[in-house]
């Protein structure tokens, strides 16, 4: 078979033809083709490409899945940019011999950079079909380099035309019997790409950036990314989003399920593996499920201890001095050029330096040699309820040994689980001081934070605020405690129709609530809300009391009148990113939309559709 080197790493971009321009130039004739295709084999021979790492990024947590690898040409040279590099080797014969050339300058750059997490490569199906037909393995320059098979993603392009789909179906079948997983780059882009789905099964599936980029606008390319998922539920495979570079874009792939995202908003390539995206980007979960999402600040920042890192060639003698020269210090972080690769626990090293002959037989070996490689790496803005979910989802040695925190991917400090767990506890008791009595729902504090926290992350979302009608006169002729049965059941259907992972429901007090949607269908679930409530007052009412549609009782004059049956009005505010300035303003907004809802009859959603003062003649796109 091909080796390793036949990997092609081109992107969707380096696919593109030459800029127009080039026509006018020298390199657009035939000897300029000519001048340009032997510089390129002075490149490749002078070993000249530089690599770069874009993240692919996990888009329910923030953390970095794998890194896509690119290639660069030499910055003083017209082949700078991947497109000219790549349409010049294919024009000239030579794209065979610089997809070698990128392999070995990715996988050699990714290795030496210590990253622990996947790498995607680019292969064009013509190099894979070409590789099951012949007899040498690619197996083979990865071990060499450290980089086992299962951490590899051949990202399968549509750049070369397969005329037999059989022969590409078998090298899929070779290199997944090696241990590498496979990816469809560009869905949508050829024609073909849904077929290969069908037929190659793969384990992860990238959309092109065409469906991603505008899709918070476009109901169109809404509808397909729905259905993309739906596929993908159905297949196994996980879905890559291309090209995210608006927030208001991300929130919407992220609202519909897509696990994995890419572009510039996430992290733009560098010479480097290393991970940047802005971790107010990514949505917080409780671990109780109760969807208050906590002020920004409560990150894994706030209990970062700075820890001296080591390099990797530090001899363990000077270890077990430091050990011994600080008690507190229980574990010490091992670094290259920044980057944590692994991590040495003082109890762990203390046992294994005490046992026989082991001073002479490790004391000048580098701590390299022993390290713990199997290490938790966070980025120090992630929220602290995501990173108690991850210690607990992971290897208990973590609890005890500590995690690693980054800054833009390089080594910032140690957090330690003891102090996690302590603020997690002080964090659970705040929310139990705040919950409704009669509901278990946040009450106005955690309403008032969650709202502010938003708008500091700047997602768009839909503030409701939900009231019952015609409540106190029921309240009066029933009594509180039918009254209490009817706003614990309002509250069971606000929690039915939101999603936990996304949107929030608070209970601000009396009959009034709170529902905070980041759902893309949340007009969809409060009509449903609605139909849901008017379904169920038959619990609360007598068979006549349905029939006349009310009862009798006393107005505030003391003269019998007879009350329509319960209702519910909901009052929606959409909030766009920089339109309120605090949760302030959305309450007196939500309010309004309210009072507009009251003022209908029967249980009614009212949408305020009216910008704010200080808005208006502003875009709301």
């Amino acid at each position: 078979m091909v080796p390793l080197a036949s990997l092609s790493l081109a992107t969707s971009r380096a696919r593109l033809a030459l800029h127009a321009g080039a026509r006018s130039h020298p390199a657009g004739t035939a000897d300029g083709m000519i001048g340009l295709g032997d510089q390129l084999r002075a490149i490749l021979a002078e070993d000249r490409l530089k690599p770069h790492f874009q993240p692919i990024v996990d888009l329910e947590t923030g953390a970095v899945l794998a890194f896509e690898g690119l290639i660069r040409g030499p910055s003083d040279t017209l082949l700078h940019a991947p497109a000219s590099l790549f349409k010049v080797a294919g024009l000239t014969n030579q794209l065979y011999d610089l997809e070698c050339a990128c392999c070995r300058t990715l996988v050699r750059a990714y290795a030496a950079s210590g990253a622990a997490q996947k790498l995607f490569l680019n292969m064009s199906p013509g190099s894979l079909a070409t590789a099951a037909q012949s007899s040498l393995l690619p197996i083979q320059g990865l071990e060499e380099l450290g980089v086992p098979p299962g951490r590899i993603v051949i990202e399968l392009t549509e750049a070369l035309p397969i005329h037999d789909l059989g022969i590409l179906v078998k090298a899929i079948a070779l290199f997944r019997k090696l241990g590498f997983a496979i990816a469809l780059d560009d869905l949508g882009e050829g024609f073909s790409s849904l077929r290969l789905w069908s037929e190659l099964r793969p384990e992860f599936v990238k959309v092109d950036m065409h469906f991603i980029q505008g899709v918070s606008r476009d109901p169109v390319k809404l509808q397909f990314l729905k259905s993309l998922c739906d596929i993908a539920s159905k297949t196994g495979a996980k879905v890559v989003g291309e090209g995210i570079e608006l927030e208001a874009d991300l929130a919407v792939v992220r609202d519909l399920g897509l696990h994995f995202g890419q572009g510039y908003l996430l992290g733009r390539p560098a010479p480097l593996p290393q991970a940047a995206a802005a971790p107010g980007l990514f949505r917080r979960r409780d671990p109780d499920g109760s969807g208050w999402i906590r002020d920004g600040r409560s990150t894994a920042a706030r209990l970062m201890v700075e820890v001296p890192a080591l390099a990797p060639d530090t001899p363990n003698g000077k270890v077990e001095k430091l050990f011994q020269a600080d008690s507190d210090l229980q574990s010490i972080p091992v670094v290259r050029d920044g980057i944590p690769v692994g991590l040495i626990n003082r109890h762990v090293f203390m046992d294994m330096m005490f046992k026989p002959f082991s001073r002479e037989v490790y004391g000048k070996k580098p701590v390299e040699a022993i390290m713990n490689r199997d290490i938790l790496v966070l980025d120090h803005g992630t929220s602290l309820h995501e990173v108690s979910r991850l210690i607990v989802e992971s290897d208990p040695r973590h609890i005890l040994h500590g995690y690693i925190l980054t800054r833009n991917g390089f080594y910032a400090g140690m957090g330690s689980g003891h102090d996690l767990m302590r603020e997690i506890t002080q964090m659970q008791i705040k929310a139990a001081r705040y919950a409704n009595p009669l509901t278990g729902l946040p009450g106005n504090v955690p309403i008032n934070e969650h709202l502010d926290d938003l708008l500091h992350q700047g997602v768009p979302f839909v503030a409701c605020y939900c009231d019952l009608d015609h409540f106190k006169p029921y309240n009066d002729v029933h009594g509180y405690r039918r009254g209490d049965d009817v706003i614990q059941w309002t509250g069971d259907l606000l929690r039915s129709v939101c999603e936990p992972d996304l949107d929030f429901v608070g209970h601000i007090g009396g009959d009034d609530f709170m529902m905070v949607f980041r759902s893309a269908d949340w007009e969809r679930r409060c009509t449903s809300l609605l139909e849901a409530f008017d379904a169920g007052l038959a619990r609360f009412f007598s068979e006549g009391e349905l029939e006349s549609r009310g009862y009798v009782g006393e107005d505030r004059s003391r003269r019998q009148v007879v009350h329509p049956l319960l209702s519910l009005s909901v009052g929606a505010v959409k909030a766009w990113p920089g339109q309120f300035a605090n949760h302030h303003e959305i309450s007196a907004s939500a309010a309004v939309a309210k009072k507009e809802a009251k003022g209908l009859e029967g249980s009614v959603l009212f949408v305020e559709r009216r910008q704010p003062r200080r808005l208006t003649g502003m875009s709301q796109e």
